[in-house]
């Protein structure tokens, strides 16, 4: 697999594996730690899904400044190295049960990210600019993004048991710990790096870091001030007085502005040469922030999915299997019973006023009668954050699959653009939302637990689209950008990222408004056929764009 390719890949593959396994481990434990009555937060849906989007977003809006930081004066293994870090140790505090630590860990986060993600991408590209490696770049992109989800795979097994035995903090210890061998080994590699790690210097026509200051940075600030303090109407569904459901979502939307505006700024002061690239990679990230939007639910509906509406009692081998390797919790089954297996939410009225109150249904609240276990029967239950290996697990199987099967369109001349690529990917990733559908639609609503292999369907299909897409996206702004500003362009993917995840949580902190979850769903497979007629309309000019500069 690594003998056609740089001699660095390998190390930033299993960099990239490792720092993907603390992250994805810290992800698939956040929403189930913050709505924990007892040892985490004790939020509701809401309110979880809420923190959860703004996290996400912002962890994908700091590579717009780690992007240019790197570019201009840290150099591409210092940011790495520096933001690694910083998202370790941010992990490791993570687990201390106080919202102020909370709020500090997911900061180190957020801007450690910032430093690390757009950076090593950038880097794998600028060995694919090499003559000999250029048709190679879409291959390895999809071998790297293989990388990145090797480790989000593994990481719930480990997250999973260390929180059963250990409890949330020890689970993310680990992530830190996978993000500090991703450190290590990233800089094992340092002599096959070369000169691919420096920095580029500020250019002639780039616009002065004490002006990206004072023109996006401090408006951001203050875009974000203003949006945390507006109002809009009060209801019994909007106790904030929120604009767009939350002060955060509020704050973080306004925030975005000023750096909207930069990137587009950057189309219209463009040399004229480098116009229509940096425009074709503006509409691209315009297109795919729906992409996003629906498929980081992972993290939050999907898991609520996972944890509420699917049939995790294991039998036989497999739950001998699974209590030994203590990914499972045992719960006993009577019918008057009060033991708890997870905690849910409900809002009520109280002398006129909406408050919180905890709810504690069973596990058994939607098995069906003819299903339930005798009376005192104790069942075993698998760890709900082990459903967050089922993407990845796929991305494993199905990328040697999808690299060959280009590669066999490459051999015989036919193979579609990157653009195309993408558009496909949309529409694939749609798809997979109407096996969803089908499943509301099998469990009566939420009436009756569905098998797990619903949820592994819906995986499947849109590991498919997210492998048409998601290391196309990579591997096309590194193919399209000016050599000058290609870690900030980097940046603007992973912010379209960050608008997406942010628009997730907002969809994920509706699930309990809808009380039939197939509307739900219909309304994120509307979101993706509309990006996906609006890819498969730029397409053609698209494509024009990478011929007229010699771009396969």
């Amino acid at each position: 697999m690594w003998k056609n390719h740089p001699k660095a890949l390998p190390f930033l593959f299993l960099s990239e594996m490792w720092e993907r396994f603390g992250y994805y481990l810290m992800i698939g434990i956040f929403t189930l730690y913050l709505k924990d009555v007892e040892a985490g937060f004790a939020m509701t849906e809401k309110e979880a899904s809420d923190l959860y989007g703004t996290f996400i977003a912002l962890v994908f809006l700091t590579p717009f400044i780690g992007g240019l930081v790197a570019d201009r004066y840290l150099g591409y293994k210092n940011s790495i190295i520096l933001g690694g870090l910083m998202m370790g140790v941010g992990y490791f505090m993570m687990g201390i049960h106080s919202l102020t630590m909370l709020y500090v860990a997911m900061t180190l986060v957020i801007i450690g990210n910032g430093f690390f993600k757009p950076n090593i991408s950038t880097l794998l590209g600028n060995f694919y600019d090499e003559d000999k490696y250029k048709d190679k770049k879409d291959e390895g992109y999809n071998i790297f993004y293989m990388g990145i989800n090797v480790g989000a795979f593994i990481c719930n097994f480990f997250g999973a048991a260390l929180q059963i035995l250990l409890g949330w903090h020890f689970a993310f210890m680990a992530a830190g710990l996978g993000m500090f061998i991703g450190v290590i080994v990233f800089i094992l590699g340092t002599k096959h790096y070369g000169n691919k790690t420096d920095k580029k210097g500020i250019q002639e026509g780039d616009m002065p870091f004490s002006k990206i200051v004072l023109y996006i940075l401090v408006p951001s600030i203050v875009f974000g001030v203003i949006g945390w303090l507006l109002k809009g109407v009060q209801s019994d569904m909007n106790l904030d007085s929120s604009i767009f459901g939350s002060d955060s979502t509020d704050a973080f939307i306004f925030a975005c502005i000023p750096v909207i505006y930069f990137y587009g700024s950057l189309y219209f002061k463009a040399k004229v040469e480098d116009k229509r690239q940096i425009g074709a990679l503006l509409s691209i990230f315009a297109v795919v922030i729906l992409f996003w939007a629906v498929f980081k639910l992972n993290g939050s509906a999907l898991t609520t999915w996972a944890d509420r509406y699917t049939d995790r009692e294991i039998t036989g081998t497999t739950q001998t299997v699974f209590n030994n390797l203590k990914l499972a919790k045992e719960v006993k089954f009577t019918k008057d019973s009060t033991e708890l297996y997870d905690a849910s939410f409900r809002l009520q009225k109280e002398n006129g006023k909406v408050v919180k109150t905890v709810d504690y249904p069973v596990y058994f609240r939607n098995v069906a009668e003819d299903k339930k276990p005798t009376e005192g029967a104790t069942v075993s239950i698998w760890a709900t954050n082990l459903s967050q290996s089922i993407n990845p697990g796929w991305v494993i199987i199905l990328t040697p699959l999808i690299v060959a099967f280009f590669t066999f369109l490459r051999n015989r001349k036919r193979e579609p653009s990157t653009p195309t690529k993408i558009a496909f990917g949309l529409l694939i990733s749609a798809l997979s939302v109407l096996v969803m559908i089908a499943a509301v639609h099998i469990g009566g609503n939420g009436a009756e637990k569905v098998s797990v292999w619903w949820l592994v369907a819906n995986y499947g299909i849109i590991t498919i689209g997210e492998l048409f897409l998601s290391p196309m996206g990579l591997s096309i702004v590194s193919k399209l950008s000016p050599k000058n500003i290609t870690a900030l362009m980097m940046g603007g993917w992973f912010l379209s990222t960050s608008i997406g995840n942010k628009l997730s949580g907002v969809l994920a902190s509706m699930w309990d408004q809808y009380d039939d979850k197939i509307n739900f769903f219909w309304v994120n497979f509307g979101l993706l056929m509309f990006a996906t007629v609006l890819m498969f309309a730029l397409v053609k000019n698209l494509n024009k764009v990478m011929k007229d500069h010699g771009i396969n």
